[in-house]
């Protein structure tokens, strides 16, 4: 049985790291390679940063950040927004991010999907999936859960993978900040329905979420933001916990 892997996630806006409930009340909680070297130090098994503003003209600031992100870890990183071209992922690779996360470029063009994976193989690319409970059913967003769709998040999520997509990070946007679990549901129905691993994000308020999404919610892997930066849980301690509860981590 794999590990089941927790890892912290660390939005950047201008540089900082930000946190905010519900996709909204973005606040500044710090240095993201501060940040990264102290969860890479406290045991976290990966890291995801984000870039929530992400344009054209920002792209060599990220990179410029990524090459020293990289130099103070030694764990796998995935690095994620406004990501667009075969050209952006390469700039990004060799600055130092392990994998590549993509969101609304990738609904928008779903051969950007197959183009990636081409290139650089599945296990890089991770689909992003912004998603909300609406009118019954669960609902791609886009644009930073901006932009609603029309797209279930169930049928985009199993025809990423066939495109290509080698992971699938799931974002509750109810969840979303609130601190009161993931979104088991969703992701116990995506997990179920695809060969790829799936992380869970959105909601992680306390340690038995972490329980319940790995034995309920079937997912590979947890993410969360703020109970990492506020400092409300270890991941040593986390990952203990798990452990007594009979779910697979590295300690």
């Amino acid at each position: 049985m794999l590990a089941k892997r927790i890892i912290p996630c660390l939005d950047i806006k201008d540089g900082k790291t930000v946190k905010g409930i519900n996709f909204l009340n973005i606040t500044d909680v710090g240095d993201p390679v501060e940040l990264g070297a102290l969860y890479a130090q406290m045991g976290a098994d990966e890291l995801v940063f984000l870039d929530i503003t992400a344009t054209n003209e920002k792209r060599k600031t990220l990179s410029e950040l990524v090459t020293r992100i990289a130099k103070h870890i030694n764990i796998p990183f995935t690095v994620g927004g406004g990501i667009s071209t075969i050209e952006d992922v390469s700039v990004l690779l060799a600055a130092g991010a392990d994998k590549i996360s993509v969101n609304t470029s990738a609904v928008r063009n779903p051969q950007l999907i197959i183009d990636l994976a081409k290139e650089f193989g599945s296990q890089c690319v991770v689909l992003a999936i912004d998603t909300k409970f609406s009118n019954g059913d669960w609902y791609v967003y886009l644009n930073g859960g901006r932009i609603p769709t029309e797209l279930k998040t169930l049928d985009w999520a199993k025809h990423a993978v066939e495109l290509g997509a080698g992971e699938i990070l799931l974002t509750s946007m109810n969840h979303d900040g609130t601190k009161d679990g993931f979104a088991l549901d969703i992701t116990r129905t995506v997990s179920a329905a695809v060969h790829v691993p799936v992380i869970a994000s959105g909601g992680a308020g306390n340690m038995q979420h972490f329980v319940d999404v790995f034995e309920n919610g079937k997912a590979d892997a947890a993410l969360a933001a703020s109970i990492f930066h506020y400092k409300e849980i270890g991941i040593q301690e986390l990952k203990l916990f798990l452990k007594e509860h009979n779910i697979e981590v590295r300690i």
